[in-house]
Parts: structure tokens; sequence; C-alpha cells
């Protein structure tokens, strides 16, 4: 045996998969193709929204408390500002679809939250160029995710802990045998007890067909803007934010550089054949549209994009990620699939995966994301 456990793919929850495995073992392995934190792999982009109130299935929150309570262990482990915590806000039609289910999730979920009127919004963050009949839901544990320090942090923390890290090392394959799984570089080859498939847009080839089918891999883009006064969008006088119509939609960040604000059309996945091939440039009509919705929404904001990316992430057909064994009797486990939205609960589903893969605990409540919801037969 090379380790009782290996971790392919450093990213979003593969890194935190591996600092969590290293609290427990110093006989783990993380493997990245390229180098943790790439420019592009889902980590990208500098920033992703930390929520407390949401909407949808009310058995996230138990996820996103320990989430949030890990995020707070990382920054305390490495010594690095990791969230900022500047509250965040949901905007829409006080009668619309989006309020009123983000709600319904919120009271039943218990989340701490505030609602505010269009004219405690006006008064408190002027920057939202508001409709007449918008409101807003507040949320004091909100903030703003640092990606790439919260990557490099937890794979620096795992290998503090006793971790081996093997960068530019692509996996070819894995395959279980009688005495654990083998995994495949080449023509390099090592053993393990257990593997964690955790590579997002490149899991697709290391999973079983019947899980591949079920997923697929989207390009997500991302743009930023320029203040006209940057000092109304610092993050202590600009929450993240999550606005969404049935004509508009737009979340973003506060500029925790200083100078650009992220804001971005939310909801414009698409298909990509080829994860390591992803357009980065922006298309015309993506172009016109996220600039008329800046137009829209932030007056204050400059109306010409300064910085595009465009990053690969796996989606399910559920939009639930895939978290567990391949199957009961597997010794792969896979922590991928999570749709656009997996950043902030990256700590609580890598101490998930990690304690589950080593076999030191196992959760109840998460069937919403077994991998044995799309067995097939």
């Amino acid at each position: 045996m090379d380790g009782k456990l290996a971790v392919i793919g450093l990213g979003s929850i593969g890194s935190m998969a591996l600092w969590q495995a290293s609290r427990l073992t110093d006989s783990v392995v993380g493997f990245e193709a390229h180098s943790p934190a790439h420019g592009r792999s889902a980590v990208g982009g500098d920033t992703r929204l930390f929520r407390m109130v949401y909407r949808g299935n009310p058995s996230y929150y138990a996820i996103l408390e320990r989430s949030r309570d890990l995020w707070g262990e990382l920054e305390a482990d490495t010594a690095q500002d990791i969230l900022t915590r500047c509250g965040g806000l949901s905007i829409g039609t006080a009668d619309g679809s989006y309020i009123r289910s983000l709600l319904e999730t919120t009271r039943t979920n218990g989340a701490a939250h505030e609602i505010l009127t269009r004219g405690e919004m006006a008064e408190r963050y002027p920057q939202h160029n508001l409709r007449t009949d918008d409101i807003a839901v507040y949320d004091p544990n909100a903030g703003a995710l640092r990606t790439d320090r919260a990557v490099t942090a937890a794979v620096t923390a795992a290998q503090a802990n006793g971790a081996q890290v093997q960068t530019h090392t692509p996996i070819d394959a894995i395959q279980e045998n009688t005495h654990g799984v083998v995994v495949t570089s080449g023509e390099k080859s090592w053993t393990f007890e257990n593997v964690i498939v955790s590579c997002g847009g490149w899991s697709q080839r290391l999973m079983p067909d019947h899980l591949a089918a079920a997923t697929e891999t989207k390009r997500v883009f991302l743009t930023w803007f320029v203040a006209r006064d940057a000092a109304e969008f610092t993050p202590d006088r600009f929450p993240v934010f999550s606005r969404l119509y049935e004509d508009r939609s737009m979340y973003g960040a506060p500029a925790v550089d200083g100078v650009t604000v992220k804001a971005t059309l939310d909801g414009r996945g698409t298909a990509t054949p080829d994860p390591g091939g992803v357009p980065r440039e922006l298309t015309t009509a993506e172009i016109t549209e996220t600039t008329e919705t800046v137009s829209e929404f932030f007056p204050g904001l400059i109306p010409t994009i300064v910085r595009s990316d465009a990053f690969p992430d796996l989606y399910t057909e559920d939009r639930n990620p895939l978290v567990g064994r391949f199957s009961e009797s597997s010794r792969i486990y896979c922590a991928t699939g999570f749709s656009g939205g997996g950043f902030k609960n990256a700590t609580g589903y890598g101490h998930i995966a990690a304690y589950e893969a080593l076999g030191k605990q196992s959760f109840e409540g998460l069937e919403f994301v077994r991998p044995q919801r799309f067995k097939t037969g």
C-alpha cells in the first residue's frame, strides 16, 4: 500500500478533503493534474459567495453550519483571511417566487435573517437601483470567500500535517482489486486503501458509466466592473448579493481588491465537451446582456467589462452533488458534481468525504447527494 487514502483533484472540494484527512492520518496523498488553484479550474475567479440564507432543500443548512465553522478553523490553522464577513443580500420582488421560496426555506431551517423594505434598502444600500416592488432579505452570516487563498491554504495545512502532494500528475485511470485501488498516471501507479475522486469537470472519465451519464460539464463565466466611486463598493459598505427576476438575474461580491466589483449573470452555464478547452472569451450576447443588466442594477458601476473569464464545472441532472461511494462495497468515493454552487460548502463536504472515505464516521440525512440515487436497474 502507498497510503490509506488518495485524493484525486485538489480544487474546491479535494483540497478541503485532503486537509481534513490529514487531521486523521499522515498516510494520505493528493494528486493534482496541474497545481492547486490553477487558473483553469472551477476555483478561478477570486471569490465565491458564502450564504446561510438560500432557497431549496433545508437539509443543506446543517452542511452550511459545519462549513462556516470549518472556514474559521482553516483561517485559524493557516493565519489566512479567507472569509470576508460582509453580510449578504437576496433581492427580488416582494410577491415573486424567488423571495417567497427563499423565505420558506429560511423559516424552515431557522437561519438568521432580516427583511428589508425598498425604503430600508435605499437608505442602507443605495448602490442598488431598485424596482418599485423590490424587497431584500439580509443574511448577517454571509460573506465572500477568497477561493485561491482557501485552496492553497488547505493544501499547505495538509502538508504541514504530513500529507503528500503530487502536482502535475494527471490520473489516467483508477481500478479496484482485492487489495485496494490502483491509481495510474502514465507509466506510474500507486495502490491505496481508498480513493476520493474530486476533480470537478474532469471527474467523468473516472466514474462508472451510469454516473457519468447523469452529469454534464458546463462553462461558467464571470465578469468584473470598475466603480465610479470605489469607496461605495468596499466590503464594509457593499454586501455580497444575489438578485433574481424572471427577466434579469445577477450575483456578485464587493471590491475585495479595492478596485473591481464582481457582478455576474446567474444561471448561464452552457455545456462544454472538453473541460480543458473551455472558451475564455465572452460572446457578443453574453457581453450585451451583462452590461445591460449592470446598467439597470448599478448606476455606480461603469458599464464596461474590465475583466472576464470562464471556467468548467460538473453539473448533475438534479443539481445536487455526488458525495459518497460509487457503490456500497466500493473503495472509491466521489465528491464532485457541485453544479456551480459547491464552494461555500467546500469545507463541510471535504469533512464529510474525508471521514467517510477513511471509515471514521458516517453521516445521516444525505440521501439527496448520494450517488446511489442514480443507480440503474
